[in-house]
């Protein structure tokens, strides 16, 4: 039996799963590593720490499954997606990279939006935002030129990551999408953006595809980690895009929730462009020549968690799921907004913030409780509202993942709000099950990535919707899209 591994370098961690050709996981293992934020609004990583984790995670993968040494085939990766690595003339990094939660960049978007207008979107498909790569560029070259002059390439964190793996240097596509230099349609770096900023065309690094062959596991890596023979290493894609392969993403009928510490609901787009005049994120999928759309909620998870530590931090997540169920649908007359990170989507606003609307004497814990998950769950059909409006999408299916999903109540809260069947995964495995599948069909396991998900995704749960309960959400939707149009204002001046 021969294996491949999935990395997944995420913002706290990374992560190794060791898959077979059957899907199944055999084994994983991670490892944490620091954020460092040297002033209010920034977010840093040295890059070292990404090798130095990834090292620790192979070394105790093959450790523990010594086969690995001999039967290993193939790495892929799945990466945080925008922070930025810039490499000097001898490729070690010039600075920690700036992540993208990182927020100093606010002038240099204004900057980017001032100077392209309508071309922005025309070309790239998103509104230039703090987290992109691109206004980090602008930040460091008006801010450090010193580093900027030394500056020869600058990379993503998991492309990174590959060219330690194996010297070679390259960004792939999915990745490359969240940039803000990238021409999403032509799937090619726009020089036009990249010459309007002084970006030299040096830095842009070769562009491939998410299943090409970038190379092998360098000779000095296989005798520190005990490897044998060549293995090869494949380019890998952005983290939402490879959760959303990993979730078995990969029909235009099918979408995905995934609540964590923010929301992200993302449909697959196919090969078909999408005017969503910035509403929604269009990225590059990791499916050759397809594309993928998302919805963003800044807070998810993150207003559960908030609540909970805010006003009953001596109950259990599950406890306080639990005692919600107690309360009826619509929270006894209780809205809940969940932006009290601000939000993305559709309110590109960074000073909004949440309210409860219908407070009164009569409430209890857990009809707050339950406004909080309705009011995440409502957020993130604002993405779906848009997808179905402008694309004309019709969802079957929508696969739920993360914390929204260990729950029987917001399961059922979720296909009743998106009025669609809701499923959940047998494995939860998220975009390092993704990185795996490129480098499975990478080494040939399967022809297509389409292919590899009906082998191995696996659906375990569904969750169907209830008329009456549907009615009435619609009406409470009504409600809760009348909420940040009436607070706006009176958010922007409290800031």
């Amino acid at each position: 039996m021969s294996y491949v591994i999935g990395i997944d370098l995420g913002t706290g961690s990374v992560k190794g799963l060791v898959v077979d050709r059957n899907g199944k996981v055999i084994l994983e293992a991670a490892e944490n590593y620091p954020l460092h934020h040297p002033e209010k609004g920034y977010s840093e990583q040295d890059p070292a720490d990404w090798i130095k984790g990834t090292k620790l995670v192979l070394k105790q993968l093959i450790e523990t499954m010594p086969e690995l040494k001999e039967r290993l085939s193939g790495i892929s990766f799945s990466g945080q997606m925008h922070s930025l690595v810039l490499l000097d003339q001898q490729d070690q990094p010039l600075r920690n990279a700036i992540l993208w939660n990182d927020v100093r960049t606010t002038k240099q978007c204004e900057e980017i939006s001032e100077t392209l207008g309508d071309r922005l979107i025309d070309k790239t498909k998103n509104l230039a935002l703090e987290g992109f790569t691109l206004p980090k560029l602008l930040w460091v070259k008006e801010h450090e030129p010193d580093i900027w002059k030394k500056a020869a390439h600058f990379l993503l964190p998991k492309d990174y990551l590959s060219f330690w793996l194996t010297g070679n240097k390259q960004m792939e596509r999915s990745d490359a999408a969240g940039t803000l230099l990238l021409n999403v349609m032509e799937q090619e770096w726009d020089l036009e953006i990249a010459d309007a900023f002084g970006i030299a065309r040096e830095l842009l690094p070769t562009l491939t595809a998410s299943i090409d062959k970038v190379g092998t596991v360098r000779k000095s890596v296989c005798e520190e980690l005990g490897i044998e023979g060549n293995v090869a290493v494949f380019a890998g894609g952005a983290d939402n895009a490879c959760a959303a392969l990993g979730a078995g993403i990969v029909d235009q009928n099918r979408g995905l929730c995934s609540i964590g510490t923010s929301g992200v609901f993302l449909a697959y787009e196919g090969t078909h462009e999408q005017n969503y005049q910035g509403k929604l994120h269009f990225f590059n999928h990791v499916i050759p020549n397809s594309y993928y759309s998302m919805g963003v909620t800044l807070a998810a998870g993150q207003s559960l968690t908030w609540f909970k530590e805010t006003f009953a931090p001596q109950m259990s997540f599950d406890a306080l799921i639990q005692e919600a169920s107690k309360s009826p649908l619509g929270s006894n007359g209780l809205l809940f907004t969940p932006y009290i990170m601000g939000e993305r989507t559709p309110h590109v606003d960074s000073q909004v913030r949440g309210s409860f609307i219908g407070l009164d004497a009569g409430q209890k814990l857990n009809d707050f409780t339950r406004a909080v998950i309705e009011g995440i769950t409502f957020s993130l059909k604002d993405a779906q509202v848009l997808m179905e409006g402008i694309a004309g999408k019709q969802f079957e299916e929508i696969v739920s993942v993360g914390g929204g999903a260990k729950s029987d109540l917001w399961l059922q809260i979720q296909a009743d709000i998106f009025n669609t069947k809701i499923s959940t995964l047998k494995t939860e495995q998220g975009p390092g099950l993704g990185a795996a599948m490129i480098a499975a069909v990478g080494c040939g396991w399967f022809n297509t990535l389409e292919e590899c998900a009906k082998a191995f995704v696996v659906y375990e749960k569904e969750y169907y919707p209830q008329k009456s309960a549907v009615e009435k959400y619609q009406q409470l939707y009504q409600l809760y899209q009348q909420v940040y149009p009436q607070t706006k204002e009176l958010c922007h001046q409290l800031k």
